[in-house]
């Protein structure tokens, strides 16, 4: 059994890798970063401890090593951590300087690129968390780049915080808002879904194709009506693209594609 570890900046996510097995366990645990003896409750429940445990950690040093320390206490084994390199696997890295790109960026991407043929059009990673990242692989696995920007959550707390009058706001998106809190709604929604519109016409416009599109994060149900709209108008002149494909734990599934094919590499 190995522990798979996605300590993101807002919360934890654990997957387990059977062993024998081809994939990772479909279900992910959650915990919130500052219940660590909830973690330590779980790992100790567990029918099987793990022999191995690896992750990736955009959280900081120090929620890496209280992570580290949990596992190896209850686990008896220490935490590999993933980074970003200029080659993992079949995926190629077009950062300028690999090492600065987000590791859970690069993990979900694998996770992706895990579920194609070998074969496959271009594709987009489109994540919905603390922030929205937003990636693009070509037919050939390079990552050409991506987008980074406040998540949902974070534009609607920059408002309220950042003004004096505006509110946390709870809305549903709409053409013309009659309400403040709609207007906000809307604005974070249209802001979202903007970027994801304007990444996707740059890949159609590049590579002459329609890219396939793969969503995840606790954003994306807010935004999903007015991602898929503006998508579908974006695509009506040409070709109504393929809707976005929700992965639940793309970062996880990397880490597990990463494991899987290192172990079947000849010594």
């Amino acid at each position: 059994m190995i522990l798979l570890i996605d300590a993101g900046n807002s919360r934890l996510k654990i997957g387990l890798l059977p062993d024998g097995a081809q994939h990772r366990q479909a279900d992910t645990q959650a915990f919130d970063h500052a219940d660590t003896q909830a973690l330590a409750d779980w790992l100790q429940a567990l029918p099987q401890t793990p022999a191995r445990a690896v992750g990736v950690n955009v959280a900081g040093a120090e929620r890496g090593d209280a992570i580290a320390r949990i596992v190896e206490h209850t686990c008896g084994c220490g935490v590999e951590w993933l980074r970003a390199e200029a080659q993992t696997l079949a995926l190629r890295n077009g950062y300028q300087h690999p090492e600065q790109l987000g590791v859970d960026r690069w993990a979900a991407m694998l996770g992706v690129l895990a579920r194609q043929p070998e074969r496959h059009p271009p594709f987009m990673v489109a994540s919905f968390g603390t922030a929205t990242t937003l990636d693009t692989v070509n037919s050939d696995n390079v990552f050409l780049g991506g987008l980074i920007l406040p998540g949902p959550a974070m534009m609607r707390n920059a408002l309220a915080h950042g003004t004096a009058n505006l509110p946390l706001a709870q809305g549903v998106a709409t053409a013309y808002p009659t309400d403040t809190h709609q207007a906000i709604s809307t604005g974070v929604a249209a802001a979202q879904a903007g970027a994801v519109v304007r990444q996707w016409l740059a890949a159609r416009t590049r590579f002459g194709t329609t890219p396939d599109i793969y969503v995840t994060g606790g954003g994306w149900p807010e935004i999903r009506t007015e991602v898929e709209t503006l998508l579908a108008q974006a695509g009506a002149a040409r070709s109504v693209p393929t809707g976005p494909i929700y992965v639940e734990s793309p970062v996880l599934d990397g880490l597990a594609a990463w494991v899987l094919q290192t172990a079947q590499r000849p010594e």
